[in-house]
């Protein structure tokens, strides 16, 4: 094990700059694929305005002892405006704030946008340039573009819960959010490459988002075995289909590692270091294809090997002998592993709200050496940022008018 220590302490800087700056993304987006794309466009840099209505966006629902954990770590570096988007004076307001920015998400039901009067062809006749993301479960059309979209039924058609969990069980779904994770992260790729083109030709253009092609994509290849086999893929729990050994194992100490050796110098490496040096000219066990066919009676062995020591003692033993093994972590154990917090995978920030005034998130991710992100500021409140926002977009008059008839609702206003 690496040792334990405190996550690095960070405060956010309401200076900082990041390579996205000067980018103004308006997010009309609820729930996890839209606002993971826009934070990531926001830890770059980007002004990140949420559009809210006075409930606020989904996520701040999503609480953990009265405490909106999702929406703080999803939202950072965000501002936010909140508007009554039934009234027509608040989507009037939407179509002036788009004409200056570069681009704007959403994840309304298909259809629902046309009928709010904010369809691409209109977004686009007031910003040619504009990059407009579509986030929905099936797509903007298709047989399935009206159906409800959230990712755990995505993840059930993909493929995905079919091959997860064992033989004799269940199909099992993901524990998190799977579905909407690689569509957030699919989507900022593909934002950017889209602005890419909209600042090298000023043609902005519509990217459908659903959430089945991302997690469907990383199903692959799927088809073609399929093709090739006529056998569908079997749930084999923490085994893979592909290279043997690979399973997780249990410690006489009620911990679990995970093991990898799908090379066959790796293999031979573990055989020796577990003193089964004859195994590896064993028919069963002479090459990758014999190990698959013969999987249960190898990770038996291994299983007993390891069974016999304890977490840290089956860790040292495997790491000497330069095994691929590792241990399998829980959060209680991540809180103060050393590894993450040296590499800044979790951060701990400023709250107010939490136990001890600090809250860990995650830390900048991907990492880049000349613009490595920022923290400029914490998950917004609703309708923090509106005089911030609006009032040069609409003038203070304006501003202050539509303030006083409920367009535009302040903290508070729910």
């Amino acid at each position: 094990m690496n040792g334990t220590t405190m996550p690095h302490r960070r405060h956010f800087d309401p200076a900082a700059t990041g390579a996205l700056q000067g980018v103004r993304v308006v997010d009309l987006s609820r729930l996890v694929a839209g606002n993971l794309l826009t934070k990531v466009l926001a830890d770059h840099g980007a002004e990140v305005v949420k559009v809210e209505p006075p409930e606020g966006d989904t996520l701040r629902a999503w609480r953990i002892n009265g405490i909106s954990t999702t929406w703080k770590t999803l939202s950072r570096n965000k501002l936010s405006v909140c508007l009554d988007l039934r009234n027509p004076e608040a989507i009037a307001v939407v179509k002036r704030m788009v004409a200056g920015a570069a681009m704007l998400v959403e994840s309304f039901r298909p259809g629902i946008l046309e009928v709010m009067g904010l369809s691409p062809e209109v977004l686009l006749a007031i910003n040619p340039a504009l990059v407009i993301v579509r986030v929905s479960g099936w797509g903007q059309d298709g047989p399935y573009r009206h159906k409800p979209g959230f990712g755990t039924l995505v993840e059930g058609y993909s493929g995905f819960a079919a091959v997860n969990g064992f033989a004799d069980r269940e199909p099992v779904l993901p524990p998190m959010y799977m579905a909407d994770g690689y569509a957030g992260l699919y989507g900022a790729a593909t934002a950017m490459i889209a602005l890419r083109h909209a600042e090298a030709m000023g043609q902005g253009q519509v990217i459908d988002l659903t959430l089945f092609d991302p997690i469907h994509v990383m199903m692959e290849p799927q088809h073609a075995n399929w093709q090739l086999t006529r056998q569908p893929k079997p749930r084999t729990g923490s085994r893979s289909t592909n290279a043997v050994p690979r399973n997780a194992y249990r410690t006489s100490d009620g911990g679990w590692v995970c093991l990898s050796a799908s090379t066959q110098g790796m293999t031979e490496k573990l055989l020796r270091s577990i003193g089964r040096e004859e195994l590896i000219t064993d028919p069963r066990f002479r090459t990758n294809a014999d190990r698959v066919r013969h999987g249960e009676e190898l990770d038996a062995i291994i299983a007993g090997y390891i069974a016999a020591l304890t977490l840290e003692q089956t860790l040292a033993h495997f790491d000497k002998a330069g095994v691929t093994i590792g241990p399998i972590m829980d959060a209680q154990m991540l809180e103060h592993d050393r590894y993450v917090a040296e590499r800044e995978a979790v951060i701990e920030v400023p709250d107010d709200e939490m136990p001890g005034g600090w809250l860990p998130m995650h830390g900048m991710v991907p990492r880049l050496s000349a613009t490595p992100g920022i923290l400029a500021r914490p998950a917004p409140q609703i309708g923090e940022h509106n005089a911030q926002i609006l009032a040069p977009v609409l003038g203070e008059a304006e501003y202050e008018r539509l303030c006083r008839s409920g367009v535009v609702r302040g903290p508070g206003d729910a």
